[in-house]
């Protein structure tokens, strides 16, 4: 008996291993699984758990690792199915009224507002969206925008759209997962049609969260209180897209995170001092155990401050880990194991299926299991132990070059970016977070019923200056940042593999773990990018030079643009990128070399009308207009085939050209299927 609870505790660090490649599994298929296909899965998982009950001892491991596979593709087909609603299958302009629930900013700094209970004109119930987001440019300022707020303003819209080349980021497939049917833009004022009132217990603590940051704000003025305030309620909408950009630049992003540097701090700091103060009272520290009343107290500071900050991915595996910890500490057991770490994974995995694509989902647990590996190890290490006064500033050290070291490889592939010197700031910024803002936070909230809580604030401002000022500092020093293509979609499991290797398994054969991630960084620093890129309108193309790529115009699709420069590597301004000159010709009439053929792209007025005298020039033909009569022998791309196939890319072969289309690539899935109707 005891060698079976000793196997299944070493299976247990596994579970969200084998669970999380199921739920990858169903985001890669081609094809969107049908009844029968769930069934047969089913069918699968049950026979797979009998069959574990059955031949634990042998091979029942194995049948668990296949229950949890295909449970995991289960998981992630209902969450997708629940979650179904209406998306816009057509452009939209004309009034749009609905009940404000987000507020953020988009990337052109523009507040942006997510609205449920939506009315569009002329559209149907059932046809309506259940989620729009609407970008607000333009004067505004006739209200300010607050969760429960109803509004109405005149707005574009249209369905999310899916990946700018193929492989890309699939925005399609987040906004799915969010409900978000329709997203756009106005650039008249919004107008309140009425006050916020107090509705479902999330949108109320939505709105007790911006009442606090809107407070924050106004007794921190500037960078330092939307700081102040993003790292207290999570409401970023007060950042600028110039200090975010610092932040990322200088690796310390991670600060506005709510997540375990966040949530440890203050639930620490709240233990720590819950925990002195009653050893300071004699007849409460010989009557009750204070270090679990303690415990508890910490653990409710810390389900108020995930509700109060939204509770995403990241904020939810922080407190599912302290909470195993305070637990276990309440049960006078070792808090801090790799198993807590499984449990946490484990649950946000059931909650949140479609996290697990995310970079925020990766790079959080990839610190986290790191971070709980190495401290375990230093934690048992009776060699040379250094001298008890350098032991903060070596944890400080140690904590964020492992940090960094595990969370690199994903933010490269996903941000395609690498900060040089993220070490040293956060070395010069993580000791002032935990020593000074946390706990000053924790004193304004202490000190906020009786009127005081601004002095805390006011001391925390010199604090976060430093932070943001070093932020600002590194990211603007030269080769701060380096910039890396777009990994193959095999690079990342196959990195995250040997990292798992290497850390839960035991005894020497941990070492394979490395072969996986070698392999995976020279497939990385082969990658090869399309030669020619072009967008689904037809009238973006971007062709691969020895510069770098060129694209056709200076401005216009830049979302596009800049996604196909960051996935190259090369993240130029669109201006630098026009100014490469690998066209010729006028603007409606470009030709280009695309090896030994040519290419010509036509827009404007009359481009359909110049495609025959383009085809006789034996070209490739790609234009933003439709072709009623295409001529025979000739190959073209028009806005039609286009609007079928999606973006193109198109690499050099050997014996020719391969076209990768994004459409098919993407799949027939729930989140894609209205895509040909835009």
């Amino acid at each position: 008996m005891n060698r079976v609870a000793a196997s299944r505790g070493r299976l247990f660090p596994w579970t969200p291993v084998f669970l999380a490649t199921g739920i990858g599994v169903y985001f890669l298929l081609p094809v969107e699984p049908g009844f029968n296909a769930y069934v047969t899965l089913g069918l699968i998982t049950v026979l797979a758990l009998l069959l574990a009950w059955r031949f634990w001892r042998t091979l029942g491991p194995v049948f668990v690792a296949l229950a949890l596979v295909t449970g995991g593709v289960l998981l992630a087909g209902a969450k997708a199915g629940t979650l179904s609603a209406p998306v816009l299958s057509f452009r939209y302009h004309g009034p749009v009224e609905g009940r404000i629930v987000i507020i953020d900013r988009s990337q052109s700094d523009a507040v942006r507002l997510t609205l449920d209970q939506v009315r569009l004109d002329n559209v149907a119930p059932h046809e309506t969206p259940a989620r729009v987001r609407v970008s607000l440019h333009g004067q505004q300022g006739y209200f300010t925008p607050e969760p429960g707020l109803r509004v109405a303003m005149t707005a574009h819209l249209s369905a999310p759209q899916g990946p700018v080349e193929p492989g890309g980021f699939d925005f399609q497939r987040m906004a799915w997962f969010r409900q978000i049917g329709a997203v756009g833009y106005t650039r008249v004022p919004a107008l309140a049609l009425a006050p916020a009132h107090q509705g479902r217990a999330g949108l109320v603590v939505h709105r007790l969260r911006m009442r606090i940051s809107n407070w924050v704000q106004s007794h921190m003025e500037g960078e330092p209180g939307a700081f102040a305030a993003a790292i207290m309620t999570g409401d970023r909408s007060g950042m600028s897209q110039q200090t975010l950009t610092a932040l990322r630049g200088s690796n310390l992003a991670h600060l506005l995170a709510i997540s375990g540097l966040h949530m440890g701090l203050l639930t620490g700091f709240v233990f720590a001092a819950i925990r002195a103060l009653l050893a300071l009272i004699p007849s409460v520290a010989l009557r009750f155990p204070v270090k679990k009343v303690a415990a508890v107290v910490a653990l409710a500071a810390g389900a108020f401050y995930l509700a109060l900050s939204g509770g995403n991915v990241a904020t939810e595996r922080a407190f599912i880990m302290v909470a195993t910890m305070f637990v276990a500490l309440l049960f006078d057991r070792r808090a801090l194991t790799l198993r807590s770490v499984a449990l946490a994974a484990l649950i946000v995995l059931v909650l949140h299926p479609q996290a697990f694509p995310e970079p925020g989902f990766q790079m959080s647990f990839s610190a986290t299991t790191a971070l709980v590996a190495v401290f375990g190890v230093m934690r048992d290490w009776t060699g040379w132990q250094a001298p008890r006064w350098t032991r903060p500033i070596l944890a400080v050290v140690v904590s964020s070059a492992v940090a960094g070291a595990a969370t690199a490889p994903f933010a490269a592939a996903h941000f395609n970016q690498v900060s040089y010197y993220g070490l040293v700031a956060n070395l010069l910024s993580v000791p002032l977070m935990g020593a000074l803002v946390m706990p000053l936070a924790v004193l304004a909230a202490v000190l906020a019923p009786l009127g005081l809580a601004g002095l805390a604030l006011w001391a925390m401002g010199p604090a976060i200056s430093w932070i943001l000022g070093v932020a600002a500092h590194v990211s603007s020093m030269d080769g701060a940042l380096g910039h890396v293509a777009t990994p193959p979609v095999t690079v990342l499991p196959m990195i995250a593999l040997g990292g798992l290797v290497v850390i839960l398994w035991r005894g020497w054969g941990r070492a394979l773990g490395l072969a996986p991630v070698a392999l995976a960084l020279v497939l990385w620093s082969q990658v090869t990018r399309p030669d020619l890129l072009v967008s689904s309108s037809g009238g973006l193309i971007g062709v691969m030079t020895d510069a770098g790529r060129a694209v056709n115009k200076p401005r216009g699709e830049g979302f596009a643009v800049r996604s196909w420069l960051e996935n190259d590597g090369d993240p130029v301004p669109q201006a630098d990128a026009f100014a490469r000159g690998a066209f010729r010709g006028d603007k409606g009439d470009l030709r280009f070399d695309l090896g030994p053929t040519t290419v010509a792209h036509l827009t404007g007025r009359g481009a359909s009308e110049r495609v025959q005298a383009a085809c006789a020039t034996g070209a490739w033909v790609i234009l933003s207009a439709e072709v009623e009569d295409l001529p025979e022998g000739c190959n073209i791309w028009d806005r039609k085939a286009l609007s079928q196939t999606g973006p193109l890319a198109v690499y050099a072969e050997p014996h020719g050209w391969r076209v990768v289309e994004t459409r098919t690539q993407s799949g027939d899935r729930l989140w894609n299927r209205g895509a040909e109707a835009q």
